[in-house]
């Protein structure tokens, strides 16, 4: 089935998909979207981690059924997205989200006002506060390789200081060096590719997600959380141990786990596999 041909806002038809910067709450947002052969489908928004921009989502997009409108953007400061003065909270985050699905109404041929989200690590954060802020607007959600912020099981000291850094975004034999402890279960080279896709990292940007984080939890909310919800973890993943999939799950009402042999991006280096997982999951009644 071949992907319907989209019409870039102020551009040509895009076979594949369009990209664009939108003026969100007086902030510029980069934002991706490849339409969906089926407008009935509900949209799926893609939610990165930490530092990271849209093109590390690229294999999973194309791994995704072309029926479904897939969204991606960037938060402010990350890729081509404009940098906050002040760090912001997961509740203004989660509010850009929703003005950002507001301007993309009329744009493409699905509607916007209920979508599925999918948030990978850091963006976990930002999928679980959509989905407390604005229940009405969440179908199904995705939590990938993520947790509860500074209520969680942590990971191993020597982990965290790797994640302390944006330095495996701009370094590539840093980040070799680093992944034999953050990327344990993916093959290196995978890793590599990856991560060559996407855009240098600010320092101030990347400490803006950071503090994002280390204020905010869901751990007591999550109860809370009304959407049917599949946490998907790897069992070989130092970043996030897997306990921490089983204690949301537990929480959530409606939360099912779903581990694979993988570690902390099988998702993106599995696309095909992990993504049907995730397609089966989306298109439950």
């Amino acid at each position: 089935m071949s992907a319907a041909v989209a019409r870039v806002p102020g551009g040509e038809p895009a076979e594949a998909g369009w990209e664009r910067t939108l003026t969100v709450a007086g902030r510029r947002i980069r934002v991706g979207v490849r339409p969906g052969t089926d407008p009935g489908v509900r949209p799926l928004v893609l939610v990165n981690g930490i530092g990271a921009s849209l093109e590390l989502f690229e294999p999973l997009v194309a791994a995704l059924d072309p029926r479904r409108e897939v969204v991606r953007f960037d938060v402010p400061g990350i890729g081509g997205s404009q940098g906050s003065t002040v760090p912001l909270p997961m509740a203004a985050l989660s509010t850009l989200l929703a003005d950002l699905l507001d301007q993309l109404d009329g744009l493409t041929p699905s509607p916007h006002r209920v979508v599925d989200v999918l948030g990978l690590s850091w963006g976990g954060g930002i999928a679980q506060q959509f989905a407390l802020q604005y229940p009405r607007r969440t179908g199904r959600l995705v939590l990938v390789s993520t947790g509860t912020g500074v209520m969680m099981v942590p990971a191993r000291l020597g982990v965290l200081a790797r994640m302390l850094t944006p330095r495996r975004y701009n370094d590539p034999s840093y980040r070799r060096d680093a992944g034999r402890e953050i990327y344990v279960g993916e093959d290196p080279d995978a890793v590599d590719a990856l991560f060559s896709r996407v855009r240098p990292v600010r320092a101030t940007a990347y400490l803006h997600q950071l503090f994002a984080l280390t204020t905010w939890t869901s751990l007591p909310v999550l109860p809370l959380i009304t959407a049917p919800a599949l946490v998907l973890a790897g069992r070989r993943d130092p970043v996030i141990p897997v306990v921490n999939a089983h204690i949301m799950a537990s929480l959530l009402p409606r939360g099912r786990v779903h581990l694979h042999d993988g570690g902390h991006l099988g998702l993106l280096t599995r696309p095909h596999e992990l993504g049907e997982t995730v397609e089966q999951f989306l298109d439950q009644p």
